[in-house]
């Protein structure tokens, strides 16, 4: 059970938890330049007597009792949004709502592991094994989870679980969505329209590739999921010019590691055998995010750990799921991983996303339990 002290600590920080949301909410982090919030954090870290570090990948890192050979607990919230703003991203609130693109994602998530890790600090308590408390970046789209892939290579087989902190409460993330994400650029010789009427058209060959990976059968292997998307497309010059270049983005994605090495076979052999045809078509990789190879027995142990937690707090059972998130490279180098939700997700991923304040408490309360399993019980 949460410590009583800690209950109350959750219902008198409410206040402190609002402003430090309202503070973090608006500073723009698009991923890859999450600067801004680096220098935020790490100011609001050492006015509280924590000297944090900043690694190669913009990870703000609180290192706790982390001796140099110990075993490492790290529990982590992402500071990029999806959004791509680099001015303040605007604010509004309403009676019991604040409404900030990213402020469930990941914005509030964050201020809540923050300001819960404090509660023990400040308590005087050392945990029971060294802990990193890490603000990370790049988790968002093309970020390709460069702050949580720093994390796992620098500390390597030091790290015993990894917990990643986002959205929804009620949900966890035990299994790993990977994607392989391409940008795929068609080249032709073009010319006018009527003159040079016949020569190939780049529009009507990626339209061609297009066509063609739409006919993929995904592989149909029990209690796996696999999918694919063409989400962008552009090209052309004007309406009386055969186009020289086209290109598109496309994905796949598996929770399943041998199925997403199937997409990729198919996936190869479409773009060589339009290649054969004389089509000058290129690929570039923007995108790894790989599926998970761990050890089933210790991912169920931290499942069942963190679930009971959500059981205390909420009283319902957890919904597990499939998710790609900052747990993705821990669970494909074996190390034990799940993505945890603090607050329920509303709107995340638009311009509409709102934060419920009802939601806070009950999110401090479970960030604090689940804390509370690195401590030795006072």
């Amino acid at each position: 059970m949460l410590h009583p002290d800690a209950q109350r600590y959750a219902e008198e920080i409410q206040e402190d938890l609002k402003a430090l949301i309202r503070a973090l909410c608006v500073i723009p982090s698009p991923s890859h330049k999450e600067d801004a919030r680096v220098r935020f954090l790490c100011d609001f870290l050492e006015k509280h007597q924590i000297t944090p570090t900043v690694d190669k990948a913009k990870n703000v890192i609180w290192s706790w009792n982390d001796r140099g050979d110990n075993d490492l607990v790290v529990l982590m919230s992402h500071t990029d949004v999806v959004f791509p703003d680099t001015t303040p991203l605007p604010l509004v609130i309403e009676d019991h709502i604040y409404r900030c693109p990213g402020i469930c994602d990941d914005t509030t998530p964050l201020c809540i592991l923050l300001l819960s890790a404090l509660y023990y600090y400040q308590k005087g308590m050392t945990p029971n094994t060294g802990l990193l408390i890490v603000a990370d970046s790049c988790e968002e789209g093309l970020g390709n989870l460069k702050g949580s892939r720093c994390i796992v290579d620098t500390y390597g087989k030091r790290i015993r679980e990894l917990i990643t902190v986002e959205s929804s409460l009620r949900s966890i993330a035990n299994r790993a969505v990977g994607s392989h994400r391409y940008r795929v650029t068609v080249k032709t010789i073009g010319g006018h329209s009527f003159s040079n009427f016949g020569n190939r058209n780049a529009i009507a060959s990626l339209a061609e590739i297009i066509q063609k990976l739409y006919t993929i059968r995904v592989p149909n292997k029990e209690n796996t999921k696999t999918t694919y998307n063409v989400g962008f497309i552009e090209g052309g010059t004007s309406i009386n010019t055969i186009a020289q270049n086209a290109e598109m983005l496309f994905e796949y994605r598996s929770d399943d590691l041998a199925c997403l090495v199937k997409m990729k076979e198919q996936f190869d052999g479409i773009i060589e055998a339009f290649r054969k045809s004389g089509l000058d078509v290129s690929v570039e990789l923007l995108g790894d995010r790989p599926c998970g190879n761990v050890d089933e027995a210790k991912e169920v142990a931290l499942v069942e750990k963190v679930a009971d937690c959500v059981r205390e707090i909420t009283g319902e059972e957890p919904r597990l799921r499939s998710g790609s998130t900052d747990a993705n490279y821990a669970l494909f180098k074996g190390i034990p991983a799940v993505c945890v939700g603090s607050v329920e997700a509303h709107g995340c991923h638009t311009r509409e996303e709102y934060l419920s304040l009802d939601d806070l408490l009950p999110g401090m309360r479970f960030v604090l339990r689940l804390l509370q399993n690195y401590f030795d019980p006072v």
